[in-house]
């Protein structure tokens, strides 16, 4: 029998419930983004609410595969992040528990979930990619005053063309508008154009209610054989005219099977018989294109052995081609030159047409190969997200939605940008389509191994504290001292003693400082070739922080006030860049860097002289003051 442990129930239970929550969220969100994205389809069209509700069903179905590994790197981040938050996860690492022990029933989950994922994406979706498509097509020929477009004649109205050089789409005016009417025929066609005008459709839903501004009408006035030459006809100017354009209004789903030819529409067994043929066929055409230029435009000159013994018997005798077309007559020279012209022309037009055959079938293919790989890699995306999420929720220990959401929404916007980049760029042929759509998949991987594995370690990644002293370090700052009077003093310091090693120190300063002359350049080989330990400064350092602890317990207010003139000391940093000797010689021998680091030592090794200089005087000042108690 099957028996979970309490522990995993525990951890399961705690991440469905917020998994269903963010979910819940994440595709609302991106329903929004999708509605926004297509709210013209929708607005003033008199839609029914079963076709509403198939929009927004539809459009779920398709956007949950895009919601899953959002919900799963927020829900893990704040699981993770309230456990660490309520001292959970530190009572599970006291009892011997490692943090991938935890992890491990929800990477079960997860794993189902990214099934899941590759389940929808793979037969659900593309259903309802069709339907949803179909449904959008359907509502676009339900109301085309909203569909006229700018600049481009609109003949979707039985009987009449439209066309329309601007538009407005917040008012619903349309400027310079021309109309052809051929309702009652061709040869009594019927012409408008207008400054502007207005379409809507009336109450009863049958009609489009036409409005024009400032315009005229030019009309047959009979019907005309071919043949005559001259045909009446009428015109009139209006300031503003109304009519009526008879129209059926009722909404008709579009078939969806005449959507399923579209990669959108295909699984990853139909995208692959897709690409497949679509290889087979654009080779074969790309063949026969070549096979036709080689015979027709670059056809291979046919030497016969009469030919060849000919060749080489005038092989030194040159042909000059401009010779033989100036020997011609002005007439035929230019016809020469035309009918070049014309080949060369229709030549280009030839090659220009088979290009664009050639490369749209290029970008099929492209597109069937990004859906059939992107099936994988939006499935496998669930997975990495939670190597990001629960990691991270460890390692900053905050829960609720505030701080795991801003870093859900920076990875995922991270993930997405490169997600788009890569695939636009693999579309437009610029990138291989397996490295365009594995690119950002190959960037969090490693991000989420890292993290998991600091995690693990308890390492601090996000320790403001360690990051600040690390470039504090690096850029040569330091803190200075803040030392306080204390309330309580057990024991006061024996000040006979503390005045005979401050005096010591201070010998010591200035023997140390005077033999090593900080005030000359350092050696630049020395420096990169011997790491050993300054032993003088470390023991100078600490007799000094020694004597600051001692001096610490005083009661003297200035005295102790004293002690914050005491530099913190930089033990190493003026002798070589660390302490492995084989990186010391790399870094010198590169000579950009060894030139930084020469100059960072030296720096260091003018403050160190300074900092001496500022005990010894420190020293006078306390030393004075202890003479003074």
């Amino acid at each position: 029998m099957l028996r979970i442990k309490k522990l995993y129930l525990f951890v399961i239970k705690s991440f469905l419930q917020l998994f269903a929550g963010t979910f819940l969220v994440c595709l609302f969100i991106f329903m929004m983004q999708f509605l926004w994205q297509k709210i013209e389809d929708l607005v003033g069209k008199g839609l029914e609410i079963w076709v509403l509700a198939q929009f927004f069903f539809y459009s779920a179905l398709m956007l949950i595969p895009m919601s899953l590994p959002l919900a799963i790197l927020l829900a893990t981040l704040i699981t993770f992040g309230n456990f660490g938050e309520r001292c959970e996860l530190l009572a599970m690492k006291a009892a011997g528990i490692p943090l991938i022990k935890v992890m491990r029933p929800l990477i079960v989950v997860v794993i189902c979930i990214s099934g899941l994922s590759f389940y929808f994406q793979n037969v659900i979706g593309p259903r309802a990619t069709t339907e949803l498509y179909a449904l959008i097509f359907s509502m676009k020929q339900k109301s085309p005053e909203l569909d006229i477009p700018e600049g481009a004649f609109y003949h979707e109205l039985d009987g009449y063309n439209l066309y329309v050089q601007k538009k407005n789409k917040d008012t619903g005016m349309l400027y310079d508008v021309m109309i052809y009417n051929f309702s009652d025929g061709f040869e009594n066609a019927h012409i408008i154009v207008a400054d502007s005008g207005r379409m809507e459709m009336t109450p009863d839903k049958k009609y489009l209610n036409l409005h024009l501004y400032s315009g005229e009408q030019f009309e047959n006035l009979k019907t005309q054989s071919m043949a005559q030459k001259n045909v009446p006809y009428r015109r009139e100017s209006f300031r503003e005219k109304h009519s009526l354009i008879e129209f059926d209004a009722n909404f008709n789903q579009m078939d969806a099977s005449v959507l399923s030819n579209q990669a959108a529409a295909k699984g990853m067994k139909e995208l692959g018989h897709s690409i497949d043929s679509m290889n087979a066929r654009f080779d074969s055409i790309g063949r026969g294109y070549y096979t036709d230029s080689r015979r027709i435009t670059y056809k291979k000159v046919e030497l016969t052995s009469a030919d060849s013994t000919r060749l080489e018997q005038n092989q030194a005798r040159s042909i000059n081609v401009d010779s033989l077309f100036n020997v011609q007559s002005h007439k035929k020279r230019e016809q020469l030159i035309q009918s070049a012209m014309s080949r060369v022309q229709s030549q280009s037009s030839d090659l220009s047409m088979k290009s664009f055959i050639t490369s749209d079938g290029d970008k099929n293919i492209r597109r069937h190969q990004k859906f059939w790989w992107e099936k994988i890699t939006l499935s496998l995306a669930c997975i990495i997200f939670f190597f990001i999420g629960a990691p991270l929720g460890a390692i900053i220990r905050k829960g609720g939605l505030g701080m795991p959401v801003i870093i859900s929404v920076v990875l995922f916007i991270f993930y997405y940008i490169i997600e788009n980049t890569g695939s636009k760029m693999a579309r437009e042929g610029e990138l291989q389509m397996w490295f365009g759509v594995w690119i950002s998949t190959m960037v969090l991987v490693p991000l989420g191994g890292w993290l998991t594995y600091k995690a693990n370690g308890d390492s601090v990644v996000f320790n403001i504290d360690a990051y600040k002293v690390f470039f504090m370090k690096l850029l040569g700052m330091r803190n200075k001292r803040h030392i306080f009077k204390k309330e309580v003093i057990i024991e006061d310091p024996n000040y006979p003693e503390v005045y005979n090693r401050l005096d010591a120190l201070s010998q010591q300063c200035e023997t140390y400082a005077t033999k090593e002359r900080f005030d000359r350049a350092p050696n630049y080989i020395r420096i990169f070739t011997r790491n050993e330990d300054d032993t003088v400064i470390q023991q100078i350092s600490d007799e000094l922080e020694s004597l600051v602890e001692i001096l610490n317990n005083s009661t003297d207010t200035q005295l102790v006030n004293a002690l914050n003139e005491y530099p913190i000391l930089s033990v190493n940093a003026h002798k070589s860049p660390s302490s492995h000797r084989w990186l010391n010689v790399t870094c010198g021998l590169v000579v950009p860097v060894g030139l930084l680091f020469y100059v960072r030592i030296w720096m260091f090794g003018r403050r160190l002289d300074k900092d001496l200089r500022k005990i010894e005087e420190t020293n006078k000042i306390i030393m004075a003051r202890i003479k003074e108690l």
